[in-house]
């Protein structure tokens, strides 16, 4: 069931906590998730309450301390998993079922979160001005024959911010710099919008290819007035030069205070396993991360690629530089 954020804290705070039920704060909005509490719920018998946090949840998090209802946090980008650790809201959990579903490079080194869907950081390209193999490197994108042609959402959005980061780890920051000023000269309009938004202005003819995460193509394609601006682009997977695609993931993760630590623990497994895997794959647009759990029909349509291979925790601690960066470079002016 969905229980409104202040209801929640407010009934859980008044009762002692159950073994049979557990309780999440969610950046995810509900209808992505609760498939999945849905069939875990009918698995187990154990229930699950859902808190929909748009805003605020690690500050909410600090301010109940130990008095928390929350068992969980699900929550999207390596930015926002890496603030709930270094907020101390959140426990190691030692689990060898999730040590093994859940690769290395998507799970914090110490345990404290764990990845569950994976996205990638790609390119949107006009199929009428952009030519197969036109695309194929984030540096590329930083070179004058773009000039005009590149639309992006700002580029202090905790998504580019991310791809930033990683520009960072693998090339260093003066390197990183530059391309975001390369990237910043080629841009067609100011940096404004989400990503859908961006492809809508390929398909009005104002760019002619743009920064975006996959899952989007999806949405947009379920969308009747945005399917056509879908239909306008294909996706493209560039790479680093020295290594892969860009991806970022949703994550969970056990709060300190976890009151229904046991059946926490019990959801954090199952939404590793090959059903609840599948479940995300489908609603979410979304890669699995668990090895050997098939990807949609249309996500597996959109292509092989190699994924980068950086630790996310390795992004996540250039993040305040490739803030101060992308604020020195004026990109969004």
């Amino acid at each position: 069931m969905f229980v409104r954020p202040l209801t929640l804290a407010a009934a859980l705070a008044a009762a002692p906590a159950l073994a049979d039920e557990v309780n999440v704060y969610s950046h995810r909005q509900p209808e992505l998730v609760q498939p999945l509490f849905d069939a875990f719920t009918a698995e187990t018998g154990i229930a699950v309450n859902v808190a929909f946090v748009d805003k605020g949840l690690v500050e909410r998090l600090v301010a109940e301390g130990d008095r928390s209802p929350a068992d969980l946090v699900m929550t999207v980008d390596i930015a926002r998993l890496a603030e709930i650790v270094a907020a101390d809201v959140v426990q190691p959990v030692d689990s060898e079922v999730l040590a093994a579903n859940i690769p290395a490079e998507f799970r914090d080194p110490e345990n404290r979160w764990f990845g569950l869907t994976s996205r990638a950081r790609i390119v949107y390209a006009s199929k009428d001005r952009v030519s197969d193999g036109e695309v194929t490197t984030y540096e590329d994108l930083a070179d004058p024959k773009w000039q005009g042609r590149i639309c992006t959402r700002p580029g202090t959005h905790d998504y580019n911010l991310a791809l930033a980061s990683a520009m960072i780890a693998h090339h260093g920051a003066e390197q990183a710099k530059a391309w975001a000023e390369g990237l910043r000269a080629n841009l067609a309009k100011k940096p404004e919008g989400n990503d859908r938004a961006q492809v809508k202005s390929i398909w009005a003819g104002e760019c002619d290819i743009s920064l975006g995460n996959t899952y989007y193509m999806g949405e947009m394609l379920a969308d009747p007035e945005q399917a056509e601006w879908a239909n306008s682009v294909r996706i493209v997977f560039p790479v680093f030069e020295d290594g892969g695609t860009h991806m970022n993931v949703s994550g969970v993760a056990m709060t300190r205070a976890a009151p229904n630590r046991d059946a926490a623990l019990k959801l954090m497994e199952f939404l590793a396993s090959d059903e609840a895997q599948r479940i995300y794959a489908e609603v979410n647009h979304e890669f699995p991360v668990k090895p050997g759990v098939a990807r949609s029909e249309l996500v597996e349509s959109w292509g092989e690629f190699t994924p980068d291979n950086l630790n996310l925790m390795d992004v996540a601690i250039h993040r305040a530089e490739a803030l101060k960066l992308m604020e020195e470079v004026n990109f969004d002016g």
